[in-house]
């Protein structure tokens, strides 16, 4: 492998049709990037051969696809992107291709780097062209993380549009669990953070692939996979329902001595089962989320294939 050198650009792309020689263009015109690499998650529209046309057409670009044999999910993708650029290049980029990471900002992230940064993180402003719903719930993910999890705090507004010095990279890719979670990741390793304030746009193409029930089951991924407080909390719960539990037993027994064997009606007592079965669910649900982890890591299997790595 040839010494490391240079700033290098990774983007994973699903179905970014629209968008990706935008992209690319607009990547490689940033002073300072000497390689762009792409992986394609498994994309099902002209993704793929948008790139290839381009590259036939610019063969002395710096520019390398990863085509990987399915869609393995963006955290898989990005981490195949990390594995290809360690010990190549002194600096990564993680960016998104859909155009609302600006890739021009990826100059001042640069500066930041030489300027002794080890990680340089771009944060949304408060004008976030996303939807009020999503800032929203955005935010409260940021808010309950923090609280759940002791061990790292998650910056509000960070995504994955971030600059990483060569120590971060060969340190993200020695951290191989299964249920990845890259914004709590990246500052558990611990390398200090300078952040840049950025607005994030509206998408200019395409349709984002993140639906609220994937944006849902990512953000509970995130707090599983950094906190065993959820099993903690059932614990509490369930001696509280037993001290209520015991407390009612004292009042239906000092009822009987004095006013006499009251015959209870059936609704009382099918809410009670009913509460207390619905409270047992939810534990073992949230039992069943840890252990389904430990099942996945166990077997082990890798993250990602590589059908093809396709260079200009």
């Amino acid at each position: 492998m040839p010494n490391p050198s240079g700033v290098w650009v990774v983007a994973a792309c699903f179905n970014e049709q629209d968008v990706i020689t935008t992209f690319i263009d607009r990547v490689l015109a940033v002073p300072g990037v000497h390689q762009l690499v792409l992986i394609d998650d498994g994309s099902r529209d002209a993704t793929v051969e948008r790139i290839l046309t381009w590259q036939a057409q610019h063969q002395e670009a710096p520019i390398t696809l990863l085509e990987l044999t399915r869609n393995f999910g963006k955290e898989a993708a990005m981490l195949a992107g990390l594995d290809y650029v360690a010990g190549r290049c002194e600096a990564a980029v993680l960016i998104d291709s859909d155009l609302q990471h600006p890739p021009e900002l990826i100059k001042l992230m640069v500066a930041e780097w030489r300027a002794g940064a080890e990680v340089v993180t771009a944060v949304r402003d408060d004008r976030d062209q996303e939807s009020r719903l999503k800032v929203a719930s955005a935010s409260w993910f940021y808010r309950v993380f923090n609280r759940l999890v002791d061990s790292i705090q998650l910056q509000e507004g960070a995504g994955d549009y971030r600059l990483l010095d060569a120590p971060v990279v060969e340190a993200l890719i020695r951290l191989r669990e299964s249920s990845r979670f890259s914004k709590g990741l990246l500052p558990w390793t611990g390398y200090r953070s300078v952040e840049l304030p950025y607005q994030r746009v509206s998408r200019v193409g395409g349709t984002t692939s993140w639906s609220p029930l994937k944006l849902f089951g990512y953000a509970f991924d995130g707090i599983f996979s950094f906190s065993v407080l959820p099993l903690k909390v059932w614990s509490v719960i369930g001696a509280c329902v037993s001290l209520l539990s015991l407390i009612y037993a004292l009042v239906i027994v000092l009822d009987t001595l004095l006013t006499g064997v009251d015959v209870p009606g059936y609704a009382t007592l099918s809410v009670a089962i009913l509460f207390l079965g619905g409270i047992q669910l939810i534990g073992i649900g949230v039992l069943g989320e840890y252990i389904g982890r430990i099942y996945v890591e166990a077997k082990a299997r890798p993250h990602y294939f590589i059908r093809c790595i396709h260079h200009s």
